[in-house]
């Protein structure tokens, strides 16, 4: 059944004809390179290959990484299929939880919401924890002196939190460049790793499906989905592109392929390098210094010292990216009523969405002091803040992504059949479909695995808990937006509208149906 709302939008027409233009994100902002850009940023190759791989290595004992990211990118390459489809008909800086409130209702859209906030923001606040880790590092080797993690942590979510303020965005040509070299290192390493192989040669061990196997499993799914993470970004940045129809869902497949080849190579060169045999216990040794120390005996101390400079600028980036698509999401969420109304007014000078922007730096700061509170010797124990911020914030993130991204492939289906018009993509919405039950697998199996991710055993009260925070989030945003359907129906009706809300509004009180 029809839903009475139009089938396409146009962000750039309803921005000019809307009436509050601090109500609107700037569009013609972002075309492709640009959007590219932004989203691989958030994905932060080299952040992977060095800090995300280890972890999954050591911490979960999966030695089939490689595979797991071949896996991962056919199981999202059918997620983007209905989600670019999705993208033409709606056009949100919301994404994920419009698109859920389009198709499942907006009391799900409420939820979701909920979920989308705290999720990304634990990924973000996540990046503080290797990122403060590096820089002591390079403080210990370079100038012989000993900095607290936390010190270069809270430095950076004030300096993210004012450029995310003065919408001071990396320009774009400086964006490029950086990840070009990022890519560029990261190839040569896995080049010198095939050419000077570690003991047992170059071997594909790490391709076989017997090794997908462990305790960690689910953990290392979910894990490595985080490497993805940034491609389900595009349709946020839609109201700021041309031609959201086609940049979008163009972006979001180079998003996919690039890091699913990307990746799967990198995570065999690392193998390959330290023998499948031995790849987990080297990566628990040496943690996310594997890569370095491998670069090191095989291209030398200047190759590694550039590597660690772009390491930092790397994880930079992709906490501005990240910090930004908070931001839209809190605007999102502001102009529809789920949150006060002033995180749904743009900075008039800059068109930042300031409050949101101000939202996620307090949240992170809140964050970074706590972890670094509870850590027993913030400088005696150099691992700590990746073992535990990184680890733990990143996987939560995750699996919060990783549930929003079932959902959403769920309301694909549920919205075309709503607007009678399945039949007509019936490929797509089976593609929605096998991704979405792949997806909710993955979550299951998360869930069970969790205690694997904080080194406890199954059922630990830890292993509970950190998964407990996006279940507790979904529970706050249903009973919330049930308690919207309620109290404030005019509000509820109108989640995941985004600007036609407004479009609607004004064209009702000039007398226009």
């Amino acid at each position: 059944m029809a839903t009475g709302r139009p089938a396409t939008l146009d962000p750039a027409a309803e921005i000019r004809t809307y009436k509050g233009q601090d109500r609107a994100l700037r569009a013609d902002r972002l075309g492709t390179a640009g959007l590219l850009l932004s989203v691989l940023a958030a994905s932060a190759p080299l952040m992977v290959v060095a800090g995300v791989m280890p972890t999954t290595f050591g911490v979960m004992g999966v030695v089939g990484q490689p595979l797991l990211f071949v896996i991962l990118g056919i199981v999202l390459a059918l997620f983007g299929i209905g989600y670019a489809e999705m993208s033409r008909h709606v056009h949100n800086a919301g994404a994920l939880y419009a698109y859920i409130a389009r198709g499942l209702g907006p009391t799900a859209g409420v939820g979701a919401s909920v979920v989308a906030l705290v999720a990304y923001s634990a990924m973000q606040v996540g990046v503080y924890g290797i990122l403060g880790f590096e820089i002591s590092g390079l403080f210990a080797t370079y100038l012989g002196t000993e900095l607290a993690w936390w010190i270069p942590a809270l430095l950076a979510v004030a300096v993210t939190g004012a450029l995310g303020w003065l919408k001071i965005d990396l320009n774009a040509r400086v964006l490029g460049v950086l990840l070009l070299v990022e890519c560029a290192l990261v190839v040569i390493f896995d080049v010198a790793a095939l050419a000077k192989p570690g003991p047992e040669g170059v071997s594909l061990h790490a391709f076989d499906p017997a090794t997908l196997s462990g305790a960690g499993l689910g953990t290392a799914l979910c894990f490595c989905i985080a490497a993805f993470v940034g491609f389900e970004q595009s349709p946020v940045y839609a109201e700021e592109t041309s031609k959201p129809h086609i940049v979008v869902s163009r972006v979001m497949f180079l998003a996919i392929g690039f890091v699913a080849v990307f990746f799967a190579v990198s995570a065999w060169a690392l193998t390959v390098a330290t023998g499948p045999s031995r790849v987990v216990a080297t990566s628990a040794e040496n943690g996310p210094g594997l890569l370095f120390a491998l670069t090191e005996t095989r291209l030398g101390t200047t190759f590694t010292d550039v590597l660690h400079v772009l390491f930092v600028t790397g994880m930079f980036a992709a906490m501005l990216s990240f910090h930004n698509v908070v931001a839209r999401y809190a605007f999102a969420m502001g102009r529809e009523g789920l949150l006060p109304a002033a995180f749904g007014r743009t900075n008039a000078g800059t068109g930042a969405p300031g409050t949101g922007s101000l939202l996620q730096t307090a949240v992170a700061a809140l964050v970074v002091i706590a972890f670094a509170l509870a850590d027993d010797k913030p400088t005696g124990d150099p691992t700590a803040p990746v073992l535990h911020l990184f680890t733990w914030m990143g996987s939560v993130g995750a699996l919060g992504v990783t549930l929003l991204m079932s959902a959403a492939s769920f309301a694909v289906i549920a919205f075309f059949v709503r607007r009678g018009t399945a039949a007509a993509q019936k490929w797509r919405l089976a593609a929605a479909g096998a991704a979405g039950l792949a997806l909710l697998a993955i979550v299951v199996y998360t869930v069970k695995d969790f205690g694997v991710l904080v080194n406890a055993g199954e059922g630990s009260a830890l292993g509970r808990i950190l998964p407990g925070i996006i279940a507790a989030a979904a529970v706050i945003g249903l009973g919330y937006g049930l308690l919207l359907r309620r109290r404030r129906p005019e509000t509820h009706a109108r989640i995941g509208l985004g600007n036609e809300a407004f479009r609607l509004e004004q064209a009702a009180a000039e007398g226009r149906d």
